[in-house]
C-alpha cells in the first residue's frame, strides 16, 4: 500500500512538472509576444496577473485546508512559493527595459525611435493623458532606483 502511495505521488509530481514546462515553453510566449512594445496600464497589470494566476491554480490545484479538512481555493502567495519563476508582471517590465536599450541606441532618426517616444501631432483630447510606452519606461527606470537620470543617457551607461 505504500508503495502505490509513493509511485501516485512521482505520477503527480512529474504530471506538475510537465504542465509548468507546457505553461513556460507554448503558453507564455504566446502571452507575452511583443509585450517591449506594450504601452502598459495599471489594469492590465493586474489582468496579467490575474491571467497567470488562473493557469497556476489550474495546475498546482486546490488544497486541502489542515484546520477543518476542507478542499479551499490556493491564494497567491501559496502559488508564488511554488511557482518559483518571476511573475508575468516583472517579466514583462525586464522585456521592455531591455527592448528600451535598443530603441535609445537607434538614434532619433530610427522609425521605431519615434512610433514609441515620439509625440503624436494634432488635437488633444480632453481629458488625462493617455499613458504612453516612454511612460512606463519612466516608471519602471524609477522602480530600479535610477529616477534621477534620464532614461536615454541611462541606456548609454552600460555599467548602470
Amino acid at each position: 500500500m505504500l508503495l502505490f502511495g509513493a509511485e501516485s505521488l512521482v505520477f503527480q509530481f512529474s504530471i506538475k512538472n510537465l504542465k509548468i514546462k507546457i505553461y513556460s515553453t507554448i503558453i507564455l510566449p504566446v502571452d507575452l509576444y511583443g509585450c517591449e512594445s506594450w504601452s502598459f496600464t495599471f489594469r492590465e497589470e493586474g489582468r496579467q496577473r490575474m491571467f497567470e494566476n488562473r493557469v497556476l491554480r489550474g495546475i498546482f490545484g486546490s488544497k486541502r485546508d489542515e484546520v477543518n479538512g476542507e478542499w479551499r481555493k490556493t491564494t497567491n502567495e501559496e502559488l508564488n512559493d511554488q511557482y518559483s519563476s518571476p511573475n508575468i508582471v516583472r517579466v514583462i517590465k525586464s522585456r521592455r527595459m531591455r527592448w528600451s536599450e535598443h530603441v535609445a541606441r537607434m538614434g532619433e532618426s530610427g522609425d521605431v525611435h519615434r512610433v514609441l517616444v515620439g509625440k503624436p501631432e494634432g488635437k488633444i483630447p480632453l481629458g488625462r493623458p493617455k499613458r504612453r510606452w516612454e511612460d512606463n519606461i519612466k516608471v519602471d527606470i524609477q522602480e530600479v532606483g535610477c529616477e534621477a537620470m534620464d532614461w536615454i543617457d541611462l541606456v548609454h551607461d552600460r555599467d548602470r
